[in-house]
């Protein structure tokens, strides 16, 4: 936890996922139930090519279900990244089944309004509601990754990140299926 009672953003699949409001059982070191994951990449004003290069970019990496069963979050420049161990994303989420790959190449584009496999944009009333303000920062959204839990199994959230006033990044974040 931070000073505000918040939870700290690195999230590690499979250990402390407490804060978000997940069971973690020792016994079979496995998270019941739908995983979350997240992601803060660069700015730019094309959401859809934003998600496209993201699912891209972590498919290369190999940071996916079956490739690496559980991603660690937050992606960091030293994250773990095995490479493709798939010939495409679509043999990718093939090959994942019904857990789906735990990861961003769930999502297949950008939508106004939420639903399974699409990510869209948190409302400014949402936005308000979860962060006080309609232009949150990277370290504000960090610090309350809590609201992921109002995100449904396999869908995806987008957020315009701000400093100093203008967009500097996107997040992404969401549930995985299983």
């Amino acid at each position: 936890m931070d000073k505000s009672g918040c939870p700290e953003p690195q999230v590690q699949l499979g250990s402390a996922l407490e804060p978000l409001g997940i069971i973690h059982t020792e016994k079979h070191k496995q998270i019941m139930g739908a995983h979350p994951y997240y992601y803060f990449v660069e700015y730019q004003p094309d959401i859809e090519a934003a998600l496209q290069d993201l699912r891209q970019r972590e498919f290369e990496a190999g940071r996916y279900n079956p490739a690496q069963p559980f991603p660690r979050f937050p992606i960091r420049p030293d994250s773990p990244s095995p490479g493709a161990k798939h010939e495409s994303i679509y043999e990718a989420i093939e090959d994942a089944a019904e857990d789906g790959t735990r990861s961003i190449l769930d999502i297949e584009n950008v939508s106004d309004w939420p639903d399974f496999g699409v990510a869209s944009p948190v409302s400014e009333e949402e936005l308000e509601h979860y962060f006080g303000t309609k232009q949150p920062t990277k370290e504000l959204v960090s610090q309350k990754l809590k609201f992921l839990n109002s995100v449904k199994r396999g869908h995806c959230v987008y957020i315009t990140i701000f400093e100093s006033g203008k967009p500097s990044e996107l997040f992404f974040g969401g549930y995985s299926f299983d």
